[in-house]
């Protein structure tokens, strides 16, 4: 295999990854980078031709891509999913594809809380209140603007319980939560695996984690929230194409719904996006993974993925 100081590499759309806040010194001491922020459909295949390996978050290679690149013989997905990729003729051609799995469990988790939490004791909106001057008017030296509650005593219940699935769990249990999950294939001490529609229909809060294919695209539709306790929350900081997202609107202005919260939508960026600016929605700009040290942690992953490669051995590999 050539050295690696020889092989030509390109990361086509760092910059969600590293906006400036991190270094990419890591991968350029492993072979020659060419490093684009962003990469339009249009260029891939001129900015990629003579190169041998190629670092992608969300640029798509398709099958018709990928015949147009003669000299690839890596391609490293800078995220957990790599559904962007046409993994069967990357097969045929022999070329590699890794992805970095299980490097966001703790952000995810922690944002998952965040939702939770600013439902709970509404942090923001008082504090908004209180910067307008409402509290010098009180006639009472405490007030509130929206009902709050404790977390201790309510019943979660996760969909999906792999690492981020159990994370949550971990953190609803410090909370003194009931825990509930749907999770066919795995386990864990303290929490109650149920059937689906059960857990749904006895959850205050539902959270999803489980990852996006032919059977979970769309699973949370019309059927599904008829199950659903009425006046529950639910959270998808997972895939976007979980979700039907009008059945979500609807569901939340029948009451079926109290809250929903997301940080991925079916579209994103969102155009004329309805349930973003819903009123008892909240919304984040698909930011769970974005804390520094997790992405810190994916860019040194992604470095080992690379010189793994070059030494011939598999750390990660999907092909």
């Amino acid at each position: 295999m050539c050295n690696s100081v020889c092989m030509k590499g390109i990361i086509l759309d760092g910059y969600a990854l590293n906006p400036g806040d991190l270094s990419f010194d890591c991968l350029k001491a492993i072979a020659d980078f060419e490093v684009y922020d962003f990469t339009s459909p249009d260029l891939v295949i001129e900015r990629c031709y003579d190169k041998e390996i190629v670092i992608t978050n969300k640029v798509v290679f398709t099958k018709d891509v990928i015949q147009q690149l003669p000299h690839l013989r890596y391609i490293g997905v800078s995220a957990t999913g790599y559904n962007i990729i046409d993994i069967w003729e990357c097969r045929k051609r022999g070329i590699a594809v890794t992805n970095i799995p299980a490097y966001s469990t703790d952000a995810v988790a922690q944002h998952v809380f965040a939702f939770i939490l600013s439902i709970a004791n509404r942090v923001d909106e008082h504090d908004r209140s209180v910067k307008k001057g409402d509290w010098e008017k009180s006639p009472c030296f405490c007030y509130w603007l929206s009902p709050l509650f404790e977390l201790k005593g309510k019943t979660i219940g996760i969909i999906g319980l792999g690492n981020i699935g159990k994370q949550v769990a971990r953190l609803a249990l410090a909370f003194g939560m009931n825990v509930l999950a749907y999770s066919p294939h795995s386990k864990m001490e303290g929490v109650m695996n149920l059937p689906l529609a059960d857990v749904i229909s006895s959850s205050d809060i539902i959270t999803l984690h489980c990852p996006q294919n032919e059977n979970t695209a769309g699973m949370v539709n019309k059927d599904f929230l008829s199950h659903v306790r009425k006046g529950a929350i639910l959270i998808n900081a997972s895939r976007g194409g979980l979700v039907r997202e009008g059945d979500v609107i609807e569901a939340l202005n029948d009451g079926t719904l109290s809250w929903y919260c997301a940080d991925v939508l079916e579209k994103e960026p969102p155009v004329n996006n309805m349930l973003s600016r819903h009123e008892r929605s909240i919304v984040t700009p698909h930011i769970a993974w974005a804390p520094v040290e997790t992405r810190q942690r994916l860019l040194s992953i992604l470095a080992e993925n690379l010189s793994s490669f070059i030494r011939n051995e598999r750390l990660n590999r999907i092909v």
